[in-house]
C-alpha cells in the first residue's frame, strides 16, 4: 500500500518552519540580548516562526481534511491553533522584557534569555510529535 501522499506533503511542509527555526535559534544563544537590534532580530524569527507554522498548519489542515483524514487534521490543526496563541503570549511577553530593559531593569535580560530558551523547547517538543506521528500520519486510511 502506497503512503497518502497528501498527509506526507502537509507533514513535511510543517517541519520546513520547525526546522529551519531548531537551526536558526540557538545561535542568538551567542550573542547579548541587551542589544537592541539582536532582540528586534529574534523576536522578528519568533514571530514569523510562529506565523508560519499557523499558516502551514491551516493550509495542512484544509488539504488532509480535504481526503476525509479526520483524526489527522485535527492534529494538524491543534498544532495551527497552538501557534496562534503561543504566538500572542510569547510576543506579548517579550515585548514587556524589552521595554523593561529600556526602562533599566537588569533582570529583563535574563527574562529575555529564558523565554528564548522557552521558544526553543516549544519548537523541539512540537517537533518531536511530528517527526514521532509521521508513521502513523502517511499510512493509508
Amino acid at each position: 500500500m502506497m503512503p497518502d501522499p497528501v498527509a506526507l506533503f502537509a507533514t513535511v511542509v510543517l517541519l520546513f518552519p520547525m526546522g529551519y527555526f531548531l537551526l536558526a535559534a540557538p545561535a542568538f544563544l551567542l550573542v547579548s540580548l541587551d542589544i537592541a537590534p539582536v532582540t528586534q532580530l529574534l523576536r522578528g524569527m519568533f514571530s514569523s516562526y510562529f506565523l508560519m507554522v499557523a499558516i502551514a498548519g491551516a493550509v495542512g489542515t484544509v488539504a488532509v481534511g480535504l481526503t476525509g483524514r479526520v483524526f489527522v487534521a485535527l492534529g494538524i490543526a491543534f498544532i495551527a491553533a497552538l501557534a496562534v496563541w503561543t504566538r500572542r503570549w510569547f510576543l506579548e511577553r517579550w515585548d514587556a522584557q524589552l521595554r523593561a530593559r529600556d526602562a533599566g531593569d537588569a533582570e529583563a535580560v535574563r527574562r529575555l534569555r529564558r523565554l528564548h530558551w522557552e521558544g526553543m523547547l516549544c519548537n523541539a517538543v512540537e517537533l518531536a510529535v511530528v517527526v514521532g506521528s509521521i508513521p502513523y500520519v502517511v499510512t493509508p486510511h
